[in-house]
């Protein structure tokens, strides 16, 4: 079985039930899979896959939403001002565009600064390697439920596309 399946499975089998997020090729496999289903929401920007994400959470939903890095830097005020304000919990599995300096030039400098600009906003995160992303989805889904806060998972081309 593919990475990304494995890991939408083991997503599912802890309850998460809504997807969103913003296409990035890093996360081709499993954005190509959650297209198949109808817990699946497509979003134009990361900010309102965040907000999507809200509102399902707050119908009861468990939430998880996929985006480049670089949506990262477009989502920072939701996340500080809905998320983390109103104690809405959701896994934003990260893509690590502009890992080690090898990417399109548009994708280095946050690739710089992805870790850092989710300390600097009170996000817990890890960035798993293909064989450890299973055990830290686990450790997002306790963390998130914790918190009753976003918490990341930061990958690298190949961990989960």
């Amino acid at each position: 079985m593919s990475q990304h399946k494995a890991f939408l499975e083991k997503a599912r089998a802890l309850g998460f039930n809504f997807f969103t997020g913003v296409p990035c090729s890093l996360l081709k496999g499993a954005f190509a899979e959650l297209e198949k289903r109808s817990d699946f929401v497509p979003a134009t920007r990361e900010d309102s896959a965040l907000g999507m994400a809200a509102g399902a959470y707050l119908a009861g939903k468990k939430a998880m939403v996929l985006m480049q890095n670089s949506g990262l830097g477009v989502s920072v005020n939701a996340v500080v001002s809905l998320n983390a304000i109103y104690k809405i919990p959701c896994v934003m599995v990260i893509s690590w565009r502009g890992y080690q300096g090898k990417d399109a030039p548009e994708h280095i400098i946050m690739g710089e600064i992805t870790h850092r600009l989710l300390d600097t906003i009170g996000v817990p995160h890890r960035s798993p390697d293909a064989e450890g992303l299973l055990a830290d989805l686990s450790w997002a889904n306790d963390e998130m439920a914790k918190r009753r806060a976003p918490v990341a998972l930061v990958v690298r081309e190949g961990v989960c596309g």
